[in-house]
């Protein structure tokens, strides 16, 4: 890049990120599907997730149960499937061969040649058998339009079949070929999670035929998806992507000649925005707000608070997060693993946590006061209140539990 390199601030990247994650009151979104399509992808390896993000960004969350559950199982046009980092989110269904050509293919192949490996081992049947016994499944997943393993497995019984895994060592156990099966099958773009079993807050799903999607290169899909990420989370630097996306470093840096990308100045060191996008108000090409079509002027967003839930794609966007998160606050809001918890953000940071207790009460605690005013606890406790509105009765303990989360539930 020529010319001066342009430094974005702490400031601005908060107000970036008010607008194009629908947090500002003023970028809220009407549907699902716009909350989903502004940020590329929710998570849903945590099935409440999907959900309390979007109460969170909707402009009217008393619909969200319903309104969610009708794009994901009526209208088909949110999708729950493996992506990124070999991890489950719910994308826009226009956006599943983008994701299947830049993400899966690779995952995939590794994971039918564990599969395979591991029968091997166990001196199970072979790849042919295998082979036959997969078709066979979809062709039953295909008749029945949505099915558990177990009543898969009554069409197929050769699913019941299981295998020793990992024998003499001390994870060693028993896997079923349809629990191993129908994950290869997920990852390669073949079957999709559908209903689940209970209530929007239960992991256990019923499996789906994947909706039909035409198969892309693979480069041209990284710079794709490369391209609509950075339009919601630019500037971002490149550990930030790498990290995101899951790939190689040399993937990342293709996508990012590919699509054009310019350089900024953060503070933790150079970033990257989709060109046109360097200044405030930045323009894609075609005039296109990045970041759902909100209209310019991000950096006159008024302030905001917003409680999000745990693996929230906003909290999780970034793998460096200091310009959102001070580190001193990680210990008490993340896990073991890194996954984080329940956030209590105030306009463009966290600034605490929350949870919810037994008898439904939203309740959260500040862990951060510099600049958290009497405006700004006003504004938290009413978006406690309104989650509290649309959530009800419903019991939501987060799948991965942290300590400040476990300590205000109790």
């Amino acid at each position: 890049m020529s010319g001066r390199v342009r430094h974005i601030g702490v400031a601005e990247r908060r107000a970036r990120l008010a607008v194009r994650h629908r947090l500002a009151p003023r970028a809220r979104a009407a549907t699902p599907e716009e909350v989903a399509d502004a940020l590329v992808a929710l998570h849903g390896t945590d099935p409440a997730t999907v959900y309390l993000a979007v109460g969170a960004r909707i402009t009217d969350p008393s619909g969200t149960i319903s309104e969610t559950e009708r794009a994901l199982y009526e209208d088909r046009s949110l999708v729950r499937m493996h992506g990124m980092r070999h991890t489950v989110f719910v994308f826009p269904t226009e956006l599943t061969a983008v994701v299947h050509a830049s993400t899966g293919l690779a995952v995939a192949a590794r994971e039918r040649a564990s599969l395979l490996k591991d029968m091997a081992a166990a001196g199970a049947p072979d790849a042919a058998w295998l082979k036959e016994v997969e078709e066979s499944a979809l062709a039953a997943l295909a008749r029945r339009g949505q099915a558990t393993a177990a009543e898969l497995a009554k069409d197929e019984p050769r699913l019941r079949e299981q295998f020793a895994y990992a024998a003499g060592k001390s994870y060693e156990g028993v896997h079923t070929v349809s629990s191993r099966l129908l994950r290869v099958l997920g990852v390669e773009g073949k079957v999709v999670r559908g209903r689940p079993l209970g209530s929007w807050t239960s992991s256990q799903f019923r499996w789906a035929p994947a909706p039909a999607h035409p198969e892309l290169d693979a480069a041209g899909a990284q710079a794709e998806l490369l391209r609509r990420w950075l339009a919601v989370c630019g500037p971002a630097t490149e550990a930030d992507l790498k990290w995101w996306t899951g790939w190689r470093v040399t993937e990342v840096r293709r996508a990012l000649t590919a699509i054009g990308a310019r350089e900024v100045a953060l503070d933790e060191g150079t970033g990257y925005v989709l060109a046109g996008d360097e200044e405030p108000g930045g323009q894609k090409p075609g005039g296109q707000k990045p970041g759902g079509g909100k209209p310019a002027g991000e950096g006159t967003a008024e302030p905001w608070a917003a409680l999000l839930p745990g693996l929230d794609p906003t909290a999780m966007g970034w793998q460096q997060r200091d310009w959102f998160l001070a580190p001193g606050l990680r210990p008490a809001l993340f896990d073991r693993s890194g996954n984080v918890g329940p956030t209590v953000w105030w306009d463009g940071r966290v600034v605490g946590g929350w949870a919810q207790r037994p008898d439904g009460e939203i309740v959260w605690r500040l862990l951060e006061k510099d600049g958290v005013g009497r405006e700004a606890e006003a504004a938290i406790a009413a978006e406690a209140e309104r989650l509290r509105g649309w959530v009800g009765t419903t019991r939501v303990t987060p799948r991965f539990r942290t300590p400040l989360e476990r300590e205000l539930a109790g």
